[in-house]
């Protein structure tokens, strides 16, 4: 494995474009762009540019995440639903940064117990939102929290990403897993590690669910959601 991955932890390289990541998190292509790149604004004289929130492995041409990142982006989405304002965002995780001394907070095991307070609470201070607006923040987070699988030192290991657009405040079943050690960190169907777009690319030359599930040997349901991770569009 270190070998093949030239000693390098497979969960820091570059492997997914950010169209890619957009479409796995259903997060807006432009969305996603402005927390890896950053984005120009317009001024009274002249333009600002906000800076990244996420930062992508170095050297990567054209720009690329890594399952790192692809974490962190899911998380963020978890705030994007209440229109907190990009700069506030980069400010509560520099706060994180800084309690933690860590450069991937919102991946980290840490996150979901004292971190997710920290942030709430440093985030509240920012945008002056009311007890129940930060209640509101923490349900949705957590949501997307429960999505992520850490190893023993506490660096996520594991997503299981929403199979289901515009859903993502209630449960979904978890039948899509991206592991960056398992088919190259491609989406995969849970417990039998077929990349999902195998599964559509038989859908859409004519297999039907019903065929795919007796041939994979699982349930119709779980191919149904591994197909709609890659068909359905973000």
């Amino acid at each position: 494995m270190a070998d093949l991955y030239k000693g390098k932890d497979p969960r820091d390289l570059p492997a997914y474009s950010v169209s890619e990541a957009a479409h796995y998190l259903y997060v807006p292509l432009a969305t996603l762009r402005s927390w890896v790149a950053g984005r120009k604004y317009p001024k009274a004289v002249g333009e600002g540019h906000f800076k990244p929130v996420i930062t992508a492995p170095e050297g990567g041409r054209p720009l690329l995440l890594s399952f790192t990142n692809l974490v962190e982006a899911h998380v963020l989405a978890a705030i994007r639903k209440h229109g907190v304002a990009l700069d506030n965002v980069r400010s509560a995780i520099d706060h994180l940064r800084s309690q933690y001394g860590i450069d991937h907070p919102l991946a980290d095991a840490r996150f979901k117990t004292d971190g997710l307070n920290l942030f709430i609470e440093h985030l509240g201070q920012l945008v002056n939102v009311s007890m129940q607006g930060q209640l509101a923040i923490r349900e949705i987070m957590e949501a997307h929290l429960e999505r992520v699988e850490h190893d023993k030192k506490g660096l996520a290991a594991r997503l299981f990403p929403f199979t289901r657009h515009g859903a993502t405040d209630v449960p979904q079943p978890r039948s899509v897993m991206i592991d960056p050690r398992i088919a190259f960190g491609r989406p995969v169907l849970v417990g039998t590690g077929i990349p999902t777009a195998v599964l559509a690319d038989r859908y859409k030359a004519g297999d039907s669910m019903q065929d795919l599930a007796a041939d994979y040997e699982c349930g119709r349901d779980l191919i149904e959601e591994a197909i709609r991770c890659e068909l359905v569009a973000a």
